[in-house]
């Protein structure tokens, strides 16, 4: 992942050649640019979208820069302003700074200069990260206090909760293991009528299968060895509240049978027993694998599939939800802060872009364990890289399952270009943060020393994921 492609910049000028020149210098350091013709336009896109940094014009037709400045302090007054005027006085220099510009630079201007202020507003975005531990409410109604997510994906998913908490029908969550599952179970269960019952959960992957049908169904006194007093299943238990059945694909046919009429009478039969008893529960099932393909294999039975699936709940997996991650660190940094009884401030600019950039596998599970080892490791209050221990890049190559064996020569030759990068590209970042570090983080003065043309230079930091800007 880019660094600085997940930044996005707001360039507003009248003019068409400065919007263009700015576009290009931007672009080629590897950030998102959009452009307006002025203010009005440049304010219509911010409400639309979040920006890092905005540069904006300070004489326009419609809106000028002051007012753009005033307005985004209402919109997003944690952006920071960079005002650009070819008709510089020291009252204008002023005028925006007390509207709370960030920086204020005279036309015509290297693209240099405005590089290194883009950088340093970068800078300041990040360091606004770091003080604050974020804990606003979401858009919707909170269907839970440990639920974070402002994405639209995740908002479609708490109103998906809010909709079916009130009835009675089955619900199948789905998603990757780490991405929230039982969470949602409970929201569903918390705003529902039976919240005042019980919530039972159970992993249908953690017993034996004969032991799983006794949790389950319960069982009467000598029905099998061991069974030296009847017992009650969770069906029974969970009566007038929600039983939760994670990992539901683990169940084998014989319990899938047996399941399905509990579910279809309504009334469930203990183990040796022969009285059925009614039973009065909300059923919450979840997965991290494919029931509808598990349908086809023949490995799950496809009416115990359509009973489950009447309301079905997807989990998106936090990659796919990356605008989220700093509310999640803000939430877990706030929990885990509060119990150890230490005051951390935040994480420093470095450790919010490493965890920017990490695949998160096991998704916000792992998020949360790597800012409680994080909290409970650093011994400031600002929360360092090398506190987070994140697995690098060759680790998770590994337990991520790239290397599947070829089954044709185009395979082959794939999975050769694919090692021959991995093996090359230790060698290229040395050479890269080398030249670097030898000429204070410049990247002109690096391609030039390195006998590179600075594109060339640059497109290698875009390749391995280098930025510049928390050196400069």
């Amino acid at each position: 992942m880019n660094v600085n492609a997940t930044h996005k910049i707001l360039v507003i000028d009248d003019e068409a050649v400065i919007r263009e020149g700015l576009r290009q210098a931007l672009t080629m350091e590897g950030y998102e640019v959009t452009a307006a013709p002025n203010g009005k336009v440049g304010m219509e896109k911010l409400q639309k979208d979040s920006f890092s940094v905005v540069i904006s014009d300070l004489k326009m037709p419609i809106m000028g820069g002051i007012e753009v400045l005033k307005t985004i302090a209402v919109l997003q007054p944690k952006v920071p302003v960079i005002i650009i005027t070819g008709f510089a006085t020291v009252d204008s220099a002023v005028d925006a700074m007390k509207n709370g510009a960030f920086e204020y630079l005279t036309k015509p201007f290297l693209p240099d200069q405005i590089i290194e202020k883009v950088q340093s507003a970068v800078k300041k975005r990040l360091l606004n990260l770091e003080s604050e531990v974020i804990t606003e409410s979401l858009p919707l109604e909170p269907v839970s206090d440990s639920f974070v997510g402002k994405s639209e994906t995740m908002q479609k998913v708490f109103q998906r909760i809010l909709q079916v908490a009130p009835t009675n029908s089955s619900v199948l969550i789905t998603g990757e293991s780490g991405t929230g599952k039982e969470l949602v179970a409970r929201a569903i269960h918390n705003n529902s009528p039976r919240k005042d019952g019980a919530f039972v959960a159970i992993d249908c992957n953690s017993l034996p299968e004969n032991l799983l049908e006794s949790e389950l169904f319960g069982h009467v006194k000598g029905s099998f060895t061991g069974a030296t007093q009847s017992k009650p299943g969770l069906f029974s238990v969970a009566s007038g509240g929600s039983l939760f059945l994670d990992e539901i694909a683990n169940l084998s046919m014989a319990t899938q049978a047996k399941l399905l009429r509990v579910l279809q009478q309504r009334e469930v039969t203990p183990i040796g027993g022969t009285k059925a008893a009614p039973i009065d529960i909300r059923l919450i099932a979840a997965t991290n694998r494919g029931l509808d393909k598990m349908v086809e294999e023949g490995t799950f039975r496809d009416d115990l599939y359509f009973r489950l699936n009447i309301i079905p709940i997807s989990l998106p997996p936090l990659r796919d939800r990356a605008g989220d991650i700093p509310l999640l660190i803000g939430y877990f940094l706030k929990k885990f802060s509060e119990d150890i009884g230490r005051e951390i401030k935040g994480l420093s600019a470095d450790a919010h872009l490493a965890l920017h950039d990490y695949p998160f596998p096991g998704n916000v599970r792992e998020l949360e364990n790597i800012i409680e080892r994080a909290v409970v490791l650093t011994q400031g209050d600002l929360i360092q890289r090398d506190c987070l221990e994140l697995p690098n890049s060759q680790d998770f190559a590994v337990t991520n399952g790239d290397l599947i064996a070829p089954i044709n020569t185009e395979e082959l030759k794939e999975a050769k270009r694919k090692l021959r990068e991995q093996a090359v590209e230790p060698a290229e970042k040395a050479f890269v943060y080398a030249a670097l570090e030898r000429n204070n983080w410049n990247v002109t003065k690096a391609a030039e020393e390195t006998g590179m043309l600075r594109p060339n230079f640059q497109a290698l930091l875009k390749k391995l994921g280098i930025s510049v800007k928390d050196h400069v």
